[in-house]
């Protein structure tokens, strides 16, 4: 695999992979390092990523949906993707930087993506932009997931719930205040029309969330 991409300006591209430790060995050339690409790959990285937790995930509350991006966009995992397109290859490092083994540093590696993925975004726009990257990110979130690194707090209080056939798991909105553009819900978790606990979000799906949480606390999980 390799970046899937066709540059229309290949000195993007150039600008995208050349370490800072080239450009320092290689200046009377006007090389330049990847840094302010860096810069703005990180950002266009995170827009892209939260609007996909954002829509795929719509009963995550707002932190979980926040750890998830982190943990997605973080240094370990830009690096496997980094190794999965093999850009260690592509590099233009120093001789230093090279010989200490700069291909395979993931910080190196990491910040490359970002570079990479900013050049695309100049190049081709936002949707470029995804296609580039989107496919990481769908895979990396659900890796994550699975491995209940974030937590559907209703999904696992159902899993318990359904454990005994006798008990049902329900969701009721207690009350609701605020104005249009800035409700407030507060929801009790039923089991067997019984209320476990509450919790509050800014939407029903959100304290839905929160009361489920709750619930767990108090079964001990």
């Amino acid at each position: 695999m390799s970046i899937d991409y066709r540059f229309k300006d290949e000195g993007l591209l150039q600008n995208a992979l050349t370490h800072s430790s080239y450009a320092n060995e290689n200046w009377e050339k006007d090389a330049r390092s990847n840094e302010r690409l860096e810069f703005l790959g990180d950002s266009v990285l995170s827009l892209i990523c939260a609007e996909y937790v954002y829509s795929a995930y719509r009963d995550l509350p707002e932190g979980e949906m926040t750890k998830l991006r982190a943990a997605v966009v973080c240094e370990s995992s830009l690096y496997e993707f980094a190794l999965e397109i093999h850009l260690g290859d592509m590099l233009l490092l120093g001789r230093g930087e090279k010989s200490g083994g700069g291909k395979n540093r993931p910080s190196v590696l990491s910040d490359t993506v970002e570079a990479v993925l900013a050049a695309i975004y100049l190049d081709g726009g936002m949707g470029a932009a995804r296609g580039f990257i989107l496919d990481f990110i769908r895979t990396r979130c659900e890796t994550i997931l699975k491995k209940h690194q974030v937590v559907d707090y209703k999904t696992a209080l159902q899993e318990i719930v359904q454990k005994n056939r006798e008990e049902i798991l329900s969701y009721r909105v207690k009350s609701e205040s605020g104005p249009d553009h800035d409700k407030r819900f507060v929801v009790e978790a039923m089991i067997n029309s019984n209320p476990v606990a509450e919790g509050e979000g800014r939407s029903k799906k959100l304290a839905e969330q929160a009361a489920a949480k709750a619930a767990l606390e108090l079964m001990g999980q």
